[in-house]
């Protein structure tokens, strides 16, 4: 796929998000009654993953952040997102195996049912890429738990600034983004094929952080502009190496 700018000087404009408030894409509370996934016709949706167990979360930053990331990579990439609406769907849904990149929010309170662990470790292992994010601390355990539940031989490498990811787009010059509401360091690893660091990622985790919430407020300046570009720059890139590794 060529992927590439549509102009340069976008670059330092990411986060004004004038795009997210003219076309009005500001929903109350977070509640997720009557959403309604668009037809599949091709084009790369935004894909959040539901889950049942545990204490929820996983509509964290509902709808905002799936509609403004779209906005951003339709902006300044060459890729041509689906910005009419995004999915919201079940491991145990086969349509998971319709779109390339999946998104979990907090992890951390998980459940996973027996059939979508099988359909997640059939997901990863014939190209689909699962990013997670928003969890902190000793949450982790949680999401390991059930993670595993899917591959259990599963090896979490730590990457860094050095990775390939943050160069895919952006050329990062950092990735130490502050959690916009809990005092921790981010980390960030990533889950391979056949725990060979050299072979595909199939899994993307971002531990002590909570990039999403930054694209969530993006329309109402809640957080300061550099971290909230930022904040952009590391999800278009996830999206693009994604699409294109």
């Amino acid at each position: 796929m060529n992927v590439r700018w549509r102009g340069a000087a976008k670059r330092e404009r990411l986060a004004s998000c004038t795009l997210c408030r003219r076309r009005g894409f500001r929903f109350g509370g977070g509640a997720t009654f009557g959403h309604v996934n668009p037809e599949y016709d091709g084009r790369f949706t935004f894909t959040r993953v539901r889950f049942s167990g545990g204490r929820g979360g996983w509509d964290h930053d509902y709808p905002q952040a799936d509609r403004h990331l779209p906005l951003i990579l339709n902006e300044v990439t060459s890729l041509r997102p689906n910005l009419d609406g995004s999915n919201v769907l079940d491991l145990e849904d086969p349509a998971i195996f319709l779109n390339p990149i999946l998104y979990v929010w907090e992890p951390g309170y998980w459940q996973i049912l027996t059939e979508g662990a099988k359909n997640l470790r059939d997901y990863m292992f014939k190209g689909g890429f699962v990013i997670f994010d928003d969890f902190e601390a000793d949450q982790w355990i949680n999401f390991e738990a059930q993670f595993r539940v899917a591959m259990p031989e599963a090896v979490f490498f730590p990457i860094d600034l050095s990775h390939g990811i943050y160069r895919t787009f952006f050329d990062m010059s950092s990735i130490t983004l502050p959690h916009p509401s809990v005092n921790v360091v981010p980390g960030y690893y990533t889950v391979h094929e056949n725990n060979d660091p050299s072979k595909r990622v199939m899994a993307l985790i971002n531990h002590n952080s909570d990039i999403a919430e930054y694209w969530e407020w993006s329309d109402r300046g809640r957080f300061a502009l550099d971290m909230t570009n930022d904040a952009y720059k590391i999800g278009v890139n996830y999206i693009i190496y994604a699409m294109t590794h």
